[in-house]
């Protein structure tokens, strides 16, 4: 771990531009500017330059701007090999630029060498590229070695609070992709959680309606086989009417519930007992109910009356809503009617075969995703559902 840490290089998010904000890339577009123009005035001013001297000077300093662009791409691409060579020019050429009586040019490609090898490399490698900089600087300069000291550690500390800035950045870059992927995960998996839920509306009101249409008509096919009165069959096709228009009042219910605007769960369960001539007991202090449990116990009722009608035609239910402490509960229970009823009362086999036997299942997670329960199986002869959910 420590061999990794020696030869890590800084972040790379972290040197990006998008990184930077918009006055820190103003800023030290203008501080290069600056530079150029004060090595420029300092190489060219005071005659020290002319003629062929002049012209060698200017290439010298085109070169070593070159030179500095090559190696700042170079580090920000972390390539090490051209990054590497790339240093070891720059110390050259600023040895160059020394002989040629160039001097701020030269300690400026030492100082910015070893400020930008300790912000751009790896710790080893910017530590031996800031060590022959630094030295370089010293061996060359003519000042005290006070003042030298004083530009080492002043280079030096400068480059290592840069490195931190940039690993810094780097670190909230990184981050700030993994919220940005975290919020993308979660819109998804909301899309989902939402398409589920549309799903098991249109699977509640379809298996709802439909299948009551299917047992109205299939009594009436029967009867017609039978060679039941016509009365009898106008009822029965009469009824299946009735389903149909009451599946279209249920579509619209559906459309309002996924758009959040629900009738009160006891005034649905009125007008559903009212309709199936059932018994509705309400126990316990009624209470608006949230939105996804009211939804529950709204399509549990409208499958628990749907499978009545497919496997019990005829037979008699009751539907009991039980309001309780942090709970609510609803229990249908049917009660199977005596054999030898007629043909237009009796349940075909193939009726109760009809369903997809996914109801059952759609009520069960849709209570499981509430943290309730869903219990459903025959008692008595009959068969009884209950649901419990929080509410």
């Amino acid at each position: 771990m420590a061999g990794w840490y020696w030869t890590r290089w800084p972040s790379r998010e972290g040197l990006e531009r998008e990184a930077e904000s918009r006055p820190r890339r103003v800023l030290t577009g203008l501080g290069r500017i600056v530079l150029m123009a004060v090595v420029g005035w300092a190489t060219f001013s005071g005659g020290k330059q002319s003629g062929w001297a002049a012209a060698v000077a200017a290439a010298g300093l085109a070169g070593a701007v070159l030179l500095c662009a090559a190696y700042f791409q170079a580090s920000r691409a972390q390539r090490p090999a051209a990054t590497y060579l790339l240093a070891g020019a720059l110390v050259g050429a600023a040895w160059l630029a020394n002989r040629g009586q160039a001097y701020t040019l030269a300690d400026t490609l030492w100082i910015g060498l070893a400020v930008t090898a300790l912000v751009r490399l790896p710790v080893a490698p910017a530590l031996l590229t800031a060590a022959a900089a630094l030295g370089s600087y010293t061996a060359a300069g003519w000042s005290s070695w006070l003042s030298n000291a004083a530009t080492i550690g002043g280079a030096t500390l400068l480059g290592f609070l840069l490195r931190l800035d940039i690993e810094a950045r780097g670190t909230a870059r990184r981050l700030l992709a993994q919220e940005r992927a975290a919020r993308a995960a979660e819109a998804e998996s909301a899309a989902l959680a939402e398409r589920a839920r549309i799903a098991r509306e249109i699977h509640d009101v379809l298996a709802h309606s439909l299948s009551a249409q299917l047992v109205h008509l299939e009594a009436a096919r029967l009867m017609l086989d039978a060679g039941t009165e016509r009365e009898q069959i106008r009822e029965r096709v009469v009824a299946a009417r009735r389903m149909a228009q009451d599946g279209l009042a249920e579509t619209r219910q559906a459309l309002s519930a996924l758009r959040g605007e629900l009738t009160p769960v006891g005034e649905f369960l009125v007008e559903l007992t009212e309709r199936e001539r059932a018994v509705l007991t309400v126990t316990g202090t009624p209470r608006p109910l949230a939105a996804e449990a009211g939804l529950a116990v709204r399509r549990t009722a409208q499958e628990a009356v749907t499978n009545v009608r497919k496997h019990a035609p005829g037979a008699r239910f009751a539907v009991e809503l039980r309001y309780l402490d942090g709970e609510v509960e609803l229990e249908v229970r049917d009660r199977r009617a005596p054999r030898g009823r007629s043909a237009g009362e009796s349940a075909p086999a193939e009726l109760a075969a009809s369903g997809s036997g996914y109801g059952l299942l759609g009520m069960r997670e849709r209570a499981e995703l509430l943290g309730g329960t869903l219990l459903a199986g025959p008692e008595d002869g009959g068969w009884r559902v209950l649901l419990r959910v929080p509410a």
